[in-house]
């Protein structure tokens, strides 16, 4: 798109502890990982689409689906308190020596999204290039029950609110809407990632997914991922 080589970076660790080994647990008989392989085969605008595992039968897997396992990811790079920014650098840099080519785009697709859909990536990265934006996140709105100033605080046994605002709130309405992040397609420019060392830079520009959007850490979130793809089956 527009001269930009693009890479996709699926991070895909083995040492999950809450869902073990959840990367490859399978959402309609089809590992997670799997399913991000099976979409990337038909977006075109990437050029390149690797998997960032320390795990060989995830890799394994992978492979399988279409995507790249060119090297393993370093054990340093493998715990559970490893930021998104040290695992993409890391795989973006190693990825250009191996195939000796620049990317000027890094998409980051977490397996524990299995609802994204095709379009979200490419509008994601059409976002990213067309309002020239450091990063694009994806996120969904947040319903007014979790606002900030409705959560509360217990300390020392006694209740209170997080936000004292919150004593003020009488209806939804007085609450601004806010967003969190899904997990469904990070998009951000080479620059950001390498120069401004951050996966979400300066000018950073939201999309905004409308339709249910599930972050998989548990083994309840397969039980809603479920619930939903049935679910729209009996609509269609």
């Amino acid at each position: 798109i527009k001269n930009n080589k693009i890479i996709a970076i699926v991070p895909a660790r083995g040492g999950s502890k809450g869902v073990p080994l959840k990367n490859i647990k399978p959402v309609n008989g089809v590992p997670l990982v799997a399913l991000v392989g099976n979409l990337l085969k038909n977006i075109p605008m990437i050029d390149r689409a690797i998997a960032s595992t320390d795990h060989d039968e995830i890799a394994e897997v992978a492979i399988k689906s279409g995507l790249e396992v060119p090297f393993r990811r370093p054990e340093s790079l493998s715990g559970d308190r490893i930021s998104d920014l040290d695992v993409l650098s890391e795989a973006l840099l190693t990825s250009e020596n191996y195939y000796n080519e620049e990317y000027q785009i890094i998409v980051m697709l977490q397996p524990t999204s299995p609802l994204r859909k095709e379009k979200h990536v490419i509008e994601a990265i059409e976002m990213l290039v067309n309002e020239k934006l450091d990063s694009v996140w994806s996120v969904s709105e947040t319903d007014s029950k979790n606002h900030p100033f409705k959560q509360l605080t217990i300390k020392d046994g006694n209740l209170d609110y997080y936000d004292e605002s919150g004593g003020n709130i009488i209806a939804r309405q007085q609450l601004d809407q806010l967003y969190h992040r899904n997990g469904a397609v990070y998009a951000m420019t080479r620059e950001c990632l390498l120069e401004q060392k951050t996966i979400k830079g300066k000018n950073v520009g939201a999309y905004v997914i409308h339709e249910p959007m599930i972050s998989i850490d548990t083994l309840w979130d397969f039980k809603l991922i479920d619930f939903i793809l049935n679910f729209n089956n009996e609509e269609l």
